[in-house]
């Protein structure tokens, strides 16, 4: 696929909403990559990083090695990415501390648009279907309604906890940063990173890429076989999970980081029985809004062939 220095800007801009998802307890990167139609793409160039690619390295050159592992495309969404969670993550912290239910009513917008448009592209509507919906939706409603765990931090279970986290990261509707609130490594995790612990790093990063490695080549091999059941899967996902992101919430439970507190359990609540402003009138203009942009964004990219093959007489 031959691509612009544009389309990798826009590649960059993807990955910087990636990273802005990611880094909040509730929505998934991979919802985001799926709303912005990078998804199988990623899944695809994740699952062809291979020991095989150090051989094309060496019997054909560097070139053919870096095309047969689409390092533009990754180097692209990476650096987004990365500049996002250094820098928009400031800010997106900053809106959720201090104007948590517009911030998560734009985000209830977006996710719910995308359950819309992820159940678009399922070609045929069939009992099956359905019941794979169904199923992917209670397992997401499942997991985002369970209790912390408290584990003991060893060296093993960090390492399992990175390849858990890193497969919801990429996976629509579930955030990996609360599956390590749910698996009691979200402090031990956050700590390291602020006290630049590298071995515990190396622990989960070294995990995350077993788990990214692995589950993205059995998600290219579900796509392959059972693309559809797999949309639907994907799409009760992403609808268990507006649960999560429901803007009014009472707490729970709580965690301490250093000076911060975490919410890790919580129930949803109507607007009318939250326990402060509730915000209602800006809350769902900025669902609409959040919705409306994905529509758009939709209409951006189905309008987009029709201009390319409007000279072409033979279309």
């Amino acid at each position: 696929m031959r691509r612009s220095f544009k389309d990798y800007l826009i590649i960059t801009a993807k990955g910087m909403a990636m990273g802005a998802a990611d880094v909040v307890p509730g929505v998934s990167g991979g919802t985001i990559a799926f709303i912005s139609g990078i998804y199988e793409e990623l899944i695809n160039t994740i699952s062809g990083v291979k020991v095989g690619l150090l051989y094309t390295w060496k019997n054909v050159g560097f070139k053919a090695m870096w095309k047969e592992l689409n390092g533009n495309f990754i180097v692209a969404l990476l650096a987004g990415i990365l500049f996002s969670i250094f820098t928009v993550m400031r800010i997106t912290n900053y809106l959720l501390e201090n104007h948590p239910i517009l911030i998560w009513s734009f985000f209830f917008g977006l996710v719910l648009a995308s359950v819309y448009y992820v159940a678009k592209q399922i070609p045929k509507w069939t009992f099956n279907v359905f019941l794979f919906l169904i199923i992917g939706a209670g397992f997401a409603l499942y997991v985002t309604s369970l209790p912390p765990i408290t584990a003991a931090a060893s060296d093993l279970y960090l390492f399992f906890a990175g390849a858990i986290a890193i497969c919801a990261m990429i996976l629509p509707g579930i955030s990996g940063a609360f599956i390590l609130v749910l698996l009691g490594a979200y402090k031990t995790v956050s700590e390291a990173a602020h006290d630049f612990d590298f071995k515990i790093l190396g622990i989960v990063g070294l995990g995350a890429v077993f788990g990214l490695l692995s589950f993205s080549r059995l998600l290219k091999w579900l796509f392959i076989n059972y693309s559809t059941l797999t949309l639907a899967v994907l799409t009760g996902f992403i609808a268990g999970s507006l649960n999560k992101i429901w803007p009014w919430k009472r707490q729970l439970e709580t965690l301490e980081l250093g000076d911060k507190v975490i919410t890790i359990r919580d129930e949803s609540v109507m607007p009318w029985n939250f326990h402060a402003e509730p915000h209602t009138l800006q809350a769902f203009v900025l669902m609409l809004a959040g919705f409306a942009l994905i529509l758009i964004l939709e209409g951006l990219a189905e309008i987009k062939p029709v201009q390319e093959n409007a000279g072409n007489p033979n279309v």
